[in-house]
């Protein structure tokens, strides 16, 4: 991929045929360069047609994200926000604590395109590829210690859950204590970082990756079962949903920070795919504690039944499998 890939692709998004010197033109390169833009982006999972002496069209459009089309979406709620999209970037969680120590305000939105080392929990590698996620950090200030926050990976992915249910994606679910799945296959993830004094103020980065179209080539470079809303049957605009998704997690994020985990654990438990079954939590040393899971305690901890009593687990390097 060349530094001008994603700028051509992005002059494609209607679809239509444009001609390589149009391109150029447009963009101020030759149309050698558009040329070599577009030579490999079957690898980014895009398909590209090319009509000899007529240009080039994208065979499936693409929705680019627009922070102009964001905003109109969001309407009065814009205001809540400072929204930044570009085009590739190392890891937008990375960017986004960089921000934040220059003294990013609550409210800071950064999404990619791409990612180059896009990050999920536990260290694995995120994949996406142009178009076919939704991949944004969002920067929010709490005034509370890290011990207090225990459970905001639990009140997003309620948050994230609301919005694709009201979409059609009506067998979303969520699993302890960061995805969501589909029929038990992965559709998003969230990745939480904080930073600040141990009893507060805390700053909170929420990453988060929903897969929306996601091409085989992508699909088979992931190490876990794997689903996107076009195969669900959601096709919303992107934009949109991202707008939207922006003013849920506004509302729950207020309300959070001023009554904690516990007026949202009924509803989660609700919506937790594991809820009332036996379980395996995996311990950062390989061992494994089986146990019925019970809930989410009212700060965000798992409960779980076992021999030897109830007990309780918080996330980090902590893993949940279907046990027999």
């Amino acid at each position: 991929m060349t530094p001008h890939t994603l700028e051509v692709l992005r002059l494609l998004e209607d679809g239509e045929l444009h001609s390589g010197e149009t391109l150029g033109r447009t963009l101020g390169i030759t149309r050698g360069c558009v040329s070599n833009a577009l030579a490999d982006v079957d690898a980014l999972g895009l398909d590209v047609h090319k009509v000899h002496g007529r240009g080039y069209r994208l065979v499936t459009p693409v929705q680019w994200l627009s922070r102009q089309r964001i905003v109109r979406h969001l309407g009065r709620q814009a205001a809540r926000f400072d929204i930044d999209v570009l085009d590739q970037t190392g890891s937008t969680n990375t960017d986004m604590l960089d921000r934040a120590m220059r003294g990013a305000r609550s409210g800071s939105v950064l999404a990619a395109e791409m990612q180059t080392h896009g990050r999920g929990r536990r260290g694995r590698d995120w994949y996406s590829t142009p178009g076919g996620a939704l991949t944004f950090s969002i920067l929010w200030r709490f005034d509370q210690g890290a011990g207090f926050l225990s459970g905001l990976s639990l009140v997003v992915g309620v948050a994230l859950t609301r919005v694709l249910r009201k979409h059609g994606a009506a067998d979303v679910m969520l699993k302890w204590p960061n995805d969501l799945l589909w029929r038990h296959l992965k559709l998003a993830g969230i990745l939480i970082e904080l930073a600040g004094d141990v009893m507060g103020p805390t700053v909170a980065v929420i990453g988060i990756g929903i897969n929306l179209r996601l091409p085989e080539s992508v699909k088979a470079r992931i190490d876990q079962p794997v689903v996107d809303l076009a195969r669900i049957g959601v096709l919303e605009d992107r934009n949109a949903l991202f707008a939207e998704i922006l003013g849920e997690l506004d509302s729950m994020l207020r309300k959070f920070s001023a009554e904690g985990f516990a007026s949202f654990r009924e509803e989660w438990n609700r919506l937790h795919v594991y809820h009332d079954k036996m379980v395996q939590v995996r311990m950062p040393d390989k061992s494994a504690i089986e146990g019925r899971v019970q809930g989410a305690g009212d700060d965000g901890a798992l409960l779980l039944h076992t021999r030897s009593g109830l007990r309780k687990f918080y996330g980090g390097e902590l893993s949940l499998r279907g046990g027999t």
